[in-house]
């Protein structure tokens, strides 16, 4: 009997067995398979954070950032050893000995959570600190901290405890914006790592256990309470003497507060532009959207680009610029007291003639930083400031004539365009000088027939007008008349032409650099011949001339050389002054972001008084 009941039981055992096995291998495969997913996503082959880049002036003072807040990176090496003692006695005591987490840790949270029915505390190591900013979320919940655990063990697989620590300092947050341990001292006393004192580097320690609660700047007396308390810690620890501690803790500490300088906005908006061009360039994004023909396909290589400029500017690089902050400060004055008009805009570029680089620009009245930037933005009809470039400079480089040679300056028609002068006066047979000093339509556009439209246009190409339509060849272009036009930069870019007959594109950036100085980016362009030498006496001659007695007189300065060519576009929309000195050349734009009449304010001249006070 026995023997039966003991066989049929063991029969009854098999299933049971075989049952249990197979959920006990399903288990460990989903294990097995969790971990694996853990594994893969715990990549340590390059777990820096972003750094915080700065803009640079043409003496190497920083004016702005590339982001907010302070991220600097610090090497195990530069971090002092103290600093690394004194912030796992204050963080995990137990660091060098758990595997990613503290047992006896988490039950304490655990119970202390279960008193306050939610969480108050989540017993976290470094390690698990880390594996949270690397890799997960600040959200309190028990599925996230389990998860956290799973995470920072892998990390103690991958990584060894020095790594793991100096990763930790370089990411934590030491509150107002601050992350990592180097820019925590950069921030709070504008020092290295290596120039801190025992006592400060215990403060800042201090910090990330409660970044509010001891912030420095607005709780100063919690934030040295707490650091006298990491001092007693090192003692009882037998890290340090209580001589030494008590020393330390009557150290004064005095702050010396990091200005987080942002200057200049107008300017700095800019170059952040023109480094995605300049990334756009070096790194292959440029001829890629130039060869694609589907829109899809160039807002996909858009997308790769702007991914790829955030990148660089979360790598800690230095943007060296030609920013002169004495004519960046008189370019923006210039704007804002010039303009008293409700709703009346303007935009300004100052360019240093030997250098060829922008050393000035306004985006606008009270510009505010990543507004629309009206001085590269801005897309506006050019009126009668594209004459030089588009009809004298190409007819003289043509035919080479004597500048007292007379043209018909009374109305006509081509092809059904008839083009009238201002107030439709005629004025019959002019000098080319005197056609270009009261900037008269109907000679420009004779000229330009005479040259051809198509070889007047070829010119263009030398310059950075990214906007022209090949419907803009037409002759109602010769006072202005364009589909969409330029930028206030592009057409003082392209006067710079009257300096000496060549065009070499207008930067605002020198160069990238990383931390230690490397160049990552620079621009490599080419000087473009443009102008004949006697096209371009010629043309300053004829530019000199309207700034003494012609259109341009009100901006006119005693300078050893000044030329000045304005323009109005129909119905008052937009009013121009665009020239140059024997230093700078400068270009103003007027108007309303969506074009209204301005004839009420067009006896007050403010885009010569503009640029008279940005030039001056």
């Amino acid at each position: 009997m026995r023997m039966t009941l003991g066989f049929t039981g063991v029969l009854l055992m098999i299933p049971l067995c075989i049952f249990l096995w197979v959920q006990m291998d399903k288990e460990i495969s989903t294990q097995a398979a969790f971990q694996e997913a853990v594994s893969e996503k715990v990549n340590v082959e390059n777990i820096h954070t972003d750094e915080t880049s700065f803009l640079l002036d043409k003496d190497g003072n920083r004016f702005a950032q590339g982001s907010s807040g302070v991220r600097l990176y610090a090497s195990d090496e530069e971090i002092p050893q103290f600093l690394k003692d004194v912030t796992v006695y204050s963080e995990d005591q137990n660091f060098y000995d758990h595997i990613g987490f503290d047992a006896g840790a988490i039950i304490r949270a655990v119970v202390k959570n279960l008193v306050f029915t939610h969480i108050q505390q989540g017993g976290s190591t470094i390690t698990q600190q880390l594996a949270r900013n690397l890799y997960l979320t600040q959200e309190k919940t028990y599925n996230r901290k389990m998860t956290e655990l799973f995470y920072a063990n892998e990390l103690e697989k991958k990584l060894s405890k020095d790594e793991i620590l100096s990763a930790y300092l370089n990411i934590i947050y030491y509150s107002n914006g601050v992350y990592g341990i180097k820019g925590a001292s950069v921030y709070y006393f504008d020092k290295e790592l290596n120039e801190l004192t025992k006592a400060e580097m215990a403060f800042l320690a201090a910090i990330p256990n409660n970044p509010s609660k001891y912030d420095p700047i607005n709780n100063f007396d919690q934030a040295k309470e707490r650091q006298e308390r990491l001092l007693d810690i090192l003692v009882l620890e037998d890290m340090m003497d209580p001589e030494e501690a008590e020393a330390l803790k009557a150290e004064p500490i005095t702050m010396q507060q990091y200005e987080n300088t942002d200057l200049y906005p107008d300017y700095a908006v800019y170059v952040e532009y023109e480094l995605k061009q300049l990334i756009a360039e070096k790194e292959g994004f440029k001829d890629r959207l130039n060869r694609a023909e589907k829109a899809s396909v160039k807002e996909q290589i858009s997308q790769e680009l702007d991914q790829r400029t955030n990148e660089v500017l979360g790598s800690g690089i230095m943007i060296h610029t030609a920013l002169d902050p004495d004519l960046q400060q008189k370019t923006v004055a210039a704007v804002n007291q010039n303009l008293p008009y409700e709703g009346v805009q303007g935009a300004a570029v100052l360019i240093d003639n030997v250098s060829r680089e922008i050393v000035g620009l306004s985006g606008g009245t009270d510009y505010q930083k990543y507004n629309f930037n009206r001085a590269y933005q801005a897309v506006r009809q050019p009126g009668s400031a594209i004459k030089p470039l588009l009809v004298y400079a190409p007819y003289i480089d043509t035919f080479q004539p004597f500048l007292s040679q007379t043209v018909n300056a009374d109305s006509f028609c081509i092809d059904n365009y008839c083009p009238e002068n201002y107030g439709g006066v005629e004025y019959g047979d002019v000098s080319i000088s005197r056609a270009f000093l009261l900037s008269l339509n109907t000679p420009a556009a004779r000229l330009m027939n005479e040259t051809g439209i198509e070889l007047s246009f070829n010119y263009l190409n030398a310059f950075d007008f990214d906007f022209l339509e090949p419907g803009d060849q037409t002759l109602a272009a010769a006072s202005g008349g364009f589909t969409y036009g330029m930028s206030p930069l592009e057409l003082t870019d392209a006067y710079t032409s009257f300096i000496d007959g060549s065009y070499t594109p207008a930067h605002a950036i020198r160069m990238v650099t990383d931390t230690s100085g490397n160049v990552l980016y620079e621009w490599e362009d080419k000087q473009i011949p443009v102008w004949s030498p006697q096209t371009t006496t010629k043309m300053r001659a004829l530019l000199n001339t309207a700034a003494i007695s012609g259109t341009g007189s009100p901006a006119y300065l005693n300078k050893p050389y000044i030329g000045i060519k304005t323009g109005t576009t129909n119905e008052w929309a937009d009013y121009w002054t665009v020239g140059l000195t024997d230093r700078y050349t400068g270009g103003v734009w007027v108007g309303h972001d969506l074009p209204e009449n301005m004839r009420s304010i067009e006896t007050d001249r403010p885009a010569h008084l503009i640029w008279k006070d940005m030039m001056r």
